[in-house]
């Protein structure tokens, strides 16, 4: 019996079923909704397009945002399109192919039902599908525009990997475009493989459980080419693995994120890739012989082989290797590649020429004090105003408004030769005593004025208070006539809308009156425009832009207002500093911003985290103060560009830094203009530019470990050093890097520098000082300065911890608490004097109901002498001698110290205070205020017995002997009418 087989690709049979339609009314609704909810939608794309085009317009940028559109939409395209080609092409194709026929098995008849379902849909199924992937594949390639701008702009860095000999840019640059194009070449075959086949099945071109051949000739070849292709990247993917170990980051021994070769990756991995990537070859020659074979018996052995290959000879081999020939005698294996590790990561973190120097660090007063007292009066610019303390004062004496507001942390420049604190009075509208829409956006729109105070003085009568040298509203003093009006800032987050006709809020002056203004700069985007006004009310979700009324003529929108945001969007490929500070150029206030170039592709060089790398105790207090990108790993890093933010227009300008960076240049070439020549630079403003913090913080993290060049020293970590931890802080949060103007060792003048200390590893003693040039004018500029110091040199926790335990220390503090107020110690300055160190700690007290601090003493520590002065000065002539000669005898010259009797029980007493201190810090980690409080109780009583104790032993001659006799009740007699006869 005759019968007709259904066309395969036909529609359905059988008799149509009628369904009613919605009326003509219904059907206009319906579609007048929908082409109202597309233009919704569509206008809410173009609001957030077409105000990021003003924005870019406006501070002259434009260029950037069509370069980064462009290469976005180009690649969106080119990808999308090849991805919906690939996956469109092979699901045509096995449509093409299907046989015409097929048996009428169960598994036939049970496709059949699908097959006539979505053959009146094949067209817009197929569409749908390749749109999908498109779409996906092009957003996906879209986000890799800084990888392509990279390799096509990509200039040698003249700089030759150990292993390959291959210019670094070529894994910098070329590698990671390779890697990417690899990637999107798998996925694409992945799609296209699983989409044939599904196809070839539907159509029965593949078949499970009918009866016969379970694929037909045409599905076997078209597979067999799509495994080939699979199996050709797979072995492209070897060979690029091969480079790809020169970038590659694993666990070392030696240190933490080691990147580059080791050992077995140059003797196990690296010819195991070679030879895998023959194997797969030889294995796609196969897949693409089923063409003319049509079987599959030689590729399946060659996949199994090539399977079997990468667990033996690419998993196994290596194993053996690390065991038997590398573990035996891991260091001298290792040392060749410790080598190349050392050198290219000093390198790439700009520390190559960093170089120990030894010095002694003990410094003793005996020595020649007169001089060593001259010496101390020029080696450093001693700053007592911590910027960290001093912001509440600020705050309290400079406010004016309870609307103005300092930053936390304030910032140190250079002013008239002197190290200076400055903050700007910036706009807080969170403390409005009215807030509304109009407040907000229309009346306070700007801060008003710089502040300034002497790094290294106290105002004369004030009881431990600034010496400004600018202050008041409009503020007055050293630096002359400028722009006081601050638009843009740090704490500006809000947008504004200046210029129309509403008026803004000047100032307000001390008779209670109010000045008003109208911002005359150029800088925003012009709301006159009604689409503008438009976008902006839907890209800010705030109607009231498109209908107020305080809005017309004139009238300007400021957004993006902090100095990080603009310089990150008119640059997206820098990094930038946590710590953007402000200064007074050219009678401008012009925010100052350190950027980056970085990458992650310098071959051997290890990674490091930024986040990690640039945390310390003021970071932590201070959200702002932190590097953009924090989690970015990263491998090579350079301060490339100089921006400068002006607080007034918000015009951003970026200068070039560092002319020879390849990454800079490559840049450049990929947004041509926007970076000026570094001799654009105007003397006024380099006379204000410095060493990046964030910079140096990432190099003396590096350091602690690559200050060694040795590989066998550097294996062992016999000489690993730490960032010790802030000794005024409480948390085990690290020393911040402080500007100092200071004189190095051999030096005939003072720098302005930025300084650190390390200690050896888990240990509080000092290993190394080190300081950078600090002053962009300077022909030393970045040069560093690496102390060594051998011996036992107190560290700066123990130089904390001997101060505290100071008779006159425990006093104060006592009497402060009794005062109810609280003790808070400054910045602790290091600065080496004559082969030693000279520690200077200012210390500030403030009232619980004293809204700010107050320097009230002044810690000075050099060797083994330390004071507790009422200034600077006087902590000087305590340590080394008022007149700078013989100190008096049994005195040190510590007048605020008990005195060197060596009176045992004066020194049990003291031992007991150290010990009481220590178990009070202790239980303060702890959060056990009981214990807390026992031993505060202890330190009390310990200190009250070596006041005693030393009020007895001054009492001098043999009554002094006798006292400190009788004081040592079970000590040995002979050893203490010694020590009686030296307090003599």
């Amino acid at each position: 019996m005759a019968f007709q087989m259904p066309d395969r690709g036909g529609g359905p049979t059988g008799p149509r079923i009628r369904v009613g339609r919605p009326s003509r009314r219904v059907r206009t609704l319906l579609m007048t909704l929908g082409v109202l909810a597309v233009l919704a939608m569509a206008f809410v794309m173009f609001a957030g397009f077409w105000t990021d085009w003003l924005w870019y317009r406006s501070v002259h940028y434009s260029s950037v945002f069509t370069t980064t559109l462009w290469t976005k939409i180009g690649l969106f395209f080119v990808f999308g399109l090849l991805m919906a080609a690939a996956v469109g092409v092979n699901i045509w194709l096995a449509h093409r192919l299907r046989p015409p026929l097929s048996a009428m098995s169960m598994e036939q008849q049970s496709l059949d039902r699908y097959r006539m379902g979505i053959a009146p849909y094949k067209k817009w199924l197929l569409i749908g599908i390749t749109a999908l992937v498109g779409l996906i594949a092009g957003a996906s390639a879209a986000g890799q525009w800084r990888t392509w701008l990279l390799w096509v702009n990509g200039v040698p860095f003249g700089q030759k990997d150990p292993q390959f000999h291959m210019d670094v840019s070529f894994f910098a640059f070329d590698l990671p475009w390779y890697r990417f194009l690899l990637g999107f070449g798998f996925a694409a075959t992945v799609l296209s493989l699983v989409a044939a086949a599904l196809t070839h099945y539907l159509y029965g071109g593949l078949r499970i459980t009918s009866p016969g051949a379970r694929a037909t000739a045409a599905a076997t070849g078209h597979l067999s080419v799509l495994l080939g292709v699979f199996v050709s990247l797979k072995a492209i993917a070897y060979w690029l693995d091969r480079y790809g170990l020169a970038v590659k980051s694993s666990d070392f021994k030696a240190t933490d994120n080691w990147t580059g070769l080791k050992y077995v990756d140059a003797n196990a991995y690296l010819p195991a890739k070679t030879i895998l990537f023959c194997i797969a070859v030889i294995c796609a020659l196969l897949f693409f012989a089923t063409l003319w074979r049509r079987t599959w018996q030689l590729p399946v052995i060659g996949f199994g082989l090539m399977v079997l290959s990468a667990i033996l000879i690419g998993g196994l081999y290596p194993a053996i290797v690390q065991k038997f020939q590398v573990q035996p005698n891991e260091q001298a294996k290792e040392a060749p590649y410790i080598e190349k590790n050392i050198e290219a990561t000093r390198n790439a973190y700009g520390i190559s020429g960093v170089k120990p120097e030894s010095y002694k660090g003990e410094g003793k007063v005996d020595a020649e004090p007169k001089k060593k007292r001259e010496d101390a009066d020029t080696a450093a610019n001693y700053r007592l105003n911590d910027p960290n303390i001093v912001s509440p004062t600020f705050q309290q004496l400079e406010q004016e408004r309870s609307y103005y507001q300092f930053p936390k942390t304030l910032d140190v420049d250079r002013y008239n030769g002197q190290d200076t604190i400055v903050g700007l009075r910036e706009l807080n509208v969170n403390k409005l005593d009215k807030r509304n829409w109009i407040n907000d956006h229309f009346a306070y729109t700007h801060g008003y004025g710089m502040v300034a105070a002497k790094g290294t003085e106290t105002k004369k009568g004030s009881k431990g208070a600034p010496a400004f040298t600018e202050s008041g509203l409009p503020t007055k003093g050293s630096l002359g006539e400028y722009e006081q009006r601050i638009y843009y800032g740090e704490k500006t987050t809000q947008y504004s809308i200046v210029g129309g006709p509403q008026k803004e809020l000047d100032y307000e002056e001390d008779g209670g009156g109010q000045k008003t203004y109208s911002y005359k700069g150029k800088s925003g985007v012009n709301l006159s425009n009604p689409i503008n006004r438009a976008a902006y009310a839907v890209s800010f979700g705030e109607p009231q832009i498109l209908y107020s009324g305080a809005i017309g003529d004139g009238s300007r929108i400021l957004y993006n207002r902090t100095p990080k945001e603009r310089v990150e969007a008119v640059a997206p490929w820098l990094t930038i500093d946590g710590d953007v500070y402000p200064t007074v150029v050219d009678g401008r206030i012009q925010w100052v911003v350190d950027a980056y170039t970085t990458s992650n592709g310098y071959p051997y060089a290890s990674r490091t985290t930024l986040g990690d790398s640039t945390a310390d105790s003021l970071s932590q207090a201070d959200s702002q103060r932190t590097v953009i990108a924090q989690q970015n790993q990263v491998n090579y890093i350079r301060n490339s560009v100089k921006a400068t933010v002006d607080a007034y227009t918000g015009e951003v300008k970026l200068y070039t830094w560092d002319d020879k960076d390849p990454v800079l240049k490559t840049w450049k070439k990929a947004f041509p203009g926007t970076v000026k020549d570094k001799g654009d630079i105007p003397p006024s403003l380099m006379d204000h530019l410095r060493y990046p913090q964030d910079m140096f913080k990432v190099q003396r993290e590096l350091l602690t470990k690559y200050h060694v060049t040795d590989a066998g020293q550097f294996y062992n970590a016999s000489d690993a050093w730490q960032v010790p931890n802030d000794p005024t802080k409480k948390d085990d949060s690290a020393v911040p890097p402080y500007y100092l103007s200071m004189k190095s060792p051999g030096d005939s003048q003072q720098q302005f520098s930025l300084t650190t200390t390390f200690t050896p590893n888990e240990r509080p003693n000092l290993r190394a000082f080190m300081s950078v040039d600090a002053d962009a004018r300077s022909k030393n500029y970045g040069k560093m300065r690496l102390l060594r110091v051998g011996g036992d040199v107190d560290g700066p926790e123990q130089v904390q911890n001997k101060l505290n335990s100071m008779a006159e220390v425990g006093n104060f503090v006592r009497d402060m608490k009794g005062a109810d107020s609280d003790v808070l110690y400054g910045n602790l300055l290091t600065v080496p004097l004559d082969d030693g160190f000279l520690y200077v700690e200012p210390v500030y007290v403030q009232g619980r109901k004293s809204a700010y601090p107050l320097l009230k003493k002044v810690a000075v520590s050099y060797g083994t002498e330390t004071a507790f002065a009422d200034s600077l000065k006087d902590g000087l002539d305590q340590v080394f001698g008022a007149d700078g000669g013989t100190k008096p005898p049994g005195d040190g010259g510590d007048t605020t110290k008990p005195p060197k009797t060596n009176d045992p029980t004066v020194q049990d007493a003291l031992d007991d205070a150290q010990k009481a201190f220590e178990d009070g810090e202790n239980a303060m980690k702890d959060n056990d205020w009981k214990a807390y409080g026992e031993a505060q109780d202890r330190l009390q009583e310990a200190l009250g017995r070596a006041e005693e104790a030393s009020k007895a032993a001054d009492k001098g001659g043999k009554n002094g002997g006798q006292a400190a006799d009788k004081n040592a009740d079970k000590k040995d007699d002979r050893n203490a009418d010694k020590n009686a006869d030296k307090a003599d």
